[in-house]
């Protein structure tokens, strides 16, 4: 395999170490450590017959995989393993013949969801290793999204029954023990008092003089445009976007997307309906194949028509054409021996998303270089805070709409014991 120019030294030499490896594997790094870069390269230039999947319906589009529940037929509620039928024919068949499972988000995915996954392989491939013996490799920052469980039953059910609701409280992660791996290298920032303020927040050990230091960010006043805001609720996003849209004169476009097949709203990368004016900021939610821009890449609209949008990114002019995110399903091609893709689903729309603000859950895995984050009434969730600071390529760019406070820094202390724990691997 020849080295890909895109990957770090550290990232090539994990790539050579899961082609050569079977063990399972827990791939893990602060934000910005290239994560998806090495899962991308992993799906496209692996020799093993594998499937990527993710636990939502936008992260399987945007990593070009299928979700979890789709690919392994389990229904998307609270999961008794006991409950689930056996396996269809060509479900059986396409786990008994694949080498490999990558699973993207990791942290998302509930203790319940990875027996579900370790039942559902040893049933397909008549085999009792944990998952059946296949590899099981998994993306993701546990510091960062936590799997949702809303219900307070649900809580003590997990609490009596594994210790914890997260993918390493499973029974299958203390039988099958996999390494953990941790990319090094921050790409995203490099400014060392900006990755340490960051470190510190992401592990909830705060000092005064932490807080001192990012605070100062918050007399700043914030310029007009070229700089995103990173909120809290849709509901503030929506209101921010649509007042400043308002605000712009000229014609207002609207362009509808294409959908075909059954894809759900919930996993769509983009509106349905894009609403449009030139001058509005707008980011780009797809990388060009040409290299002109990056997902996450902000531009101003340069003029409109019925079936063209210009954009202006850094006082260039692009013509931007519609792109489709495809939902896919992975099938055994007993011919050729071969994991295949099937399109079942598509979404084409132009790749831009309105971005005077978005929220910070959408912000998952972007790089801005300006960025203003408004915790609103307050973080709710473990590792908020350090997901919206952290997508900020430096502490110049960054600017606060109120200060942080220690009570917007929550992290979950089950997760912190958990890799004070564990061995990571050189």
């Amino acid at each position: 395999m020849t080295k890909d120019p895109k990957l770090s030294e550290e990232q090539q030499q994990l790539f050579d170490k899961l082609e050569s490896s079977t063990e399972n594997t827990f791939i893990t790094g602060k934000a910005g450590t290239g994560k998806s870069i090495l899962l991308q390269y992993l799906k496209q230039n692996s020799k093993k017959k594998l499937v990527v999947v993710a636990p939502t319906g936008v992260a399987a589009l945007n990593v070009g995989g299928q979700t979890i529940h789709s690919l392994f037929r389990i229904p998307p509620a609270f999961i008794a393993k006991d409950s689930l039928m056996t396996p269809g024919y060509k479900i059986a068949m396409l786990l008994r013949n694949i080498d490999a499972v990558v699973i993207d988000e990791i942290s998302m995915v509930r203790a319940d969801l990875m027996d579900a996954i370790d039942h559902r392989l040893r049933q397909a491939r008549s085999n009792n290793l944990p998952f059946g013996g296949a590899q099981v490799i998994m993306f993701g920052d546990l510091y960062q999204l936590p799997p949702v469980v809303s219900d307070p039953e649900l809580h003590k059910y997990f609490a009596d029954n594994y210790g914890g609701y997260y993918f390493f409280n499973a029974h299958v992660w203390n039988n099958s023990l996999p390494s953990i791996y941790e990319l090094k290298h921050i790409f995203r920032q490099k400014d060392e008092v900006f990755k340490n303020i960051l470190n510190a927040i992401r592990i909830g050990d705060i000092h005064e003089q932490v807080l001192l230091e990012l605070n100062s960010r918050s007399s700043i006043s914030m310029p007009v445009d070229g700089v995103v805001i990173l909120a809290t609720t849709n509901s503030s996003v929506s209101e921010t976007n649509h007042n400043r849209l308002a605000q712009l004169q000229g014609r207002e476009y609207e362009y509808r997307a294409i959908v075909s097949g059954n894809l759900e709203q919930s996993s769509f990368p983009t509106e349905e309906i894009l609403h449009l004016k030139k001058g509005a900021q707008v980011m780009f939610l797809k990388n060009d194949k040409s290299k002109r821009w990056v997902n996450g890449t902000l531009g101003y609209i340069q003029s409109l028509s019925e079936n063209e949008i210009k954009v202006s990114i850094d006082g260039i002019v692009y013509p931007v054409l519609q792109e489709t995110w495809e939902k896919i399903k992975y099938y055994y091609n007993r011919e050729k021996h071969s994991i295949e893709e099937e399109v079942v689903s598509s979404f084409t729309q132009f790749p831009l998303r309105l971005a005077w603000a978005i929220t910070i859950h959408k912000s998952q895995g972007q790089t801005y270089g300006s960025v203003a984050v408004d915790m609103g009434s307050g973080a709710f969730a473990h590792g908020q805070t350090y997901a919206a600071l952290s997508r900020c390529k430096s502490l110049e760019g960054l600017y606060l709409k109120r200060e942080i406070g220690r009570e917007d820094i929550i992290v979950d202390t089950t997760v912190i014991n958990f890799m004070k724990g564990v061995n990571i691997q050189a």
